[in-house]
This record gives structure tokens, sequence and C-alpha cells, in this order.
């Protein structure tokens, strides 16, 4: 089975800053908290669509 790229942008300023992979039949976005240089934070992303 193949994986899908999707985008991580964060939730407080917008940017899109990192890029995972992940299964494609996934039914929830996935939230992970991580550093953002442009808030220069740890903040949450969340998958964009």
């Amino acid at each position: 089975m193949a994986s899908v790229k999707v985008s991580l942008a964060c939730t407080v300023c917008g940017a899109r800053n990192y890029t995972v992979t992940v299964k494609p039949h996934h039914t929830q976005r996935l939230t992970l908290n991580k550093y953002c240089k442009h808030c220069q934070k740890e903040t949450q992303h969340q998958e964009t669509r």
C-alpha cells in the first residue's frame, strides 16, 4: 500500500512548515505539536487539505 504526502500547517500563523507521509485511508486530520520557525515556539500543526 502506498503512502500519501501531506503538509502540516501551523494553527497560529498558518505557515506550512512540515511534510509527512500517511496512509491514504486515514479519516481524521493529523495534529502534532511541532516547532514553528515563524512563531519561534512549539505550536500545534494540523494537516492541510
